[in-house]
């Protein structure tokens, strides 16, 4: 069984050797997600589809700054800072700018935003995670 000292170092080395072509992809699928939690909102209130970009921009600019925040590109599967920077960026700044902009920012849509990009942001990473585990189990 690996010590805890080994599984930090095999972290370290994994997140080293993070290469551009393996970042995209997160990237892409932090992007995607935002856009499906707003056009999930949208369409679970009658809303037009046609409007997703409205709706989400401001959570995709939250997603950006949690990106450079956390400087993701380094570890972009990690949860810890990646994916929980990532989340309380989308969430945190998406709210800003829709408060600066005049939309909605009702309790309950802070509580089902937050929790719906909790969802998506984080879970991925973990299934991702998981994956990769059971992956490398076998022979």
């Amino acid at each position: 069984m690996p010590s805890i000292e080994s599984a930090h170092t095999a972290n370290r080395t994994d997140q080293h050797q993070t290469t551009s072509a393996s970042v995209w992809p997160y990237v892409a699928a932090d992007l995607v997600l935002v856009i499906l939690f707003a056009a999930i909102g949208r369409s679970s209130h009658g809303e037009s589809l046609a409007g997703t970009a409205l709706t989400a921009w401001p959570f995709l600019v939250g997603a950006i700054v949690g990106w450079l925040l956390s400087k993701a590109w380094r570890a972009p599967a990690s949860l810890i800072p990646s994916g929980v920077t990532i989340w309380l960026a989308t969430v945190i700044v998406g709210m800003l700018l829709r408060a600066a902009t005049g939309s909605g920012t009702h309790w309950s849509f802070i509580i089902v935003a937050t929790i719906v990009n909790a969802v998506f942001l984080l879970g991925y990473r973990v299934l991702a995670r998981l994956i990769a585990k059971i992956a490398q189990r076998r022979p």
